[in-house]
């Protein structure tokens, strides 16, 4: 599979994961969204810069982007499974997740 393939389906495909729309993807990013429409559409490989943002708007780093399988290493399955919910929030909603979680801390 060419690389340029591998990068646009795998966009894609973190980007149904979270049922998020291109639209979305673009806000979150901080791009425009006749950038993601052509990025995607003309299936162009990405600067680093632009990738760079665009896993920041799917919530994954660029080594969880290309990891095979999309697996991040070290966790366990309870870790993966937070993170996998983690990554499908508004930046909002994580904000809010992070202060219960800090609000739950006995220490």
């Amino acid at each position: 599979m060419k690389t340029e393939n591998y990068i646009i389906e795998r966009i894609e495909a973190l980007r149904e994961e979270r049922q998020m729309s291109r639209y979305r993807l673009a806000q979150v990013s901080g791009l425009s969204q006749s950038s993601v429409s052509n990025l995607l559409n003309r299936s162009n490989v990405p600067t680093i810069h632009t990738l760079e943002k665009i896993c920041v708007g799917l919530g994954v780093t660029l080594a969880q982007f290309f990891a095979k399988d999309g697996k991040t290493l070290d966790l366990t399955e309870d870790q993966e499974k937070i993170l996998s919910v983690w990554g499908s929030l508004s930046e909002e909603e994580r904000l809010r997740v992070y202060a219960f979680m800090q609000g739950m801390r006995k220490d």
